[in-house]
């Protein structure tokens, strides 16, 4: 998620490249990280337009809807990987889904 030149966020679906490193799997390229931060929202939780604090990996351990600033909605859930890096512009609305709570972890690239 990233803001365009028209100041609104968007989404982007990227890849992380990953390597083999045989018998332990495949791996990344390290990414240098300046923090983690985890977090609980409730099952009413509906944040208005709003902006990423920072450039920042969500990892979910919930369910979770985001809409953009061209109207796109996406549901993200448990797994999921999200790369928030609209910290300017209009910014995103987060919503809980079906009204369950959701905890996520952010781990601050800047």
């Amino acid at each position: 998620m990233y803001t365009g030149e028209d100041g609104r966020s968007h989404f982007e679906d990227i890849d992380i490249e990953l390597k083999d490193h045989g018998d332990i799997g495949r791996l990344s390229d390290p990414i240098k990280t300046t923090g983690i931060i985890f977090r609980e929202t409730g099952e009413d939780y509906d944040y208005n337009w709003h902006n990423a604090p920072q450039r920042q990996f969500v990892i979910m351990f919930g369910k979770v809807e985001i809409e953009v600033g061209d109207g796109t909605k996406r549901r993200f859930g448990p797994g999921d990987i999200l790369l928030a890096e609209d910290i300017e512009g209009q910014g995103h609305i987060s919503r809980a889904v079906n009204n369950q709570p959701r905890k996520s972890v952010f781990v601050t690239l800047d």
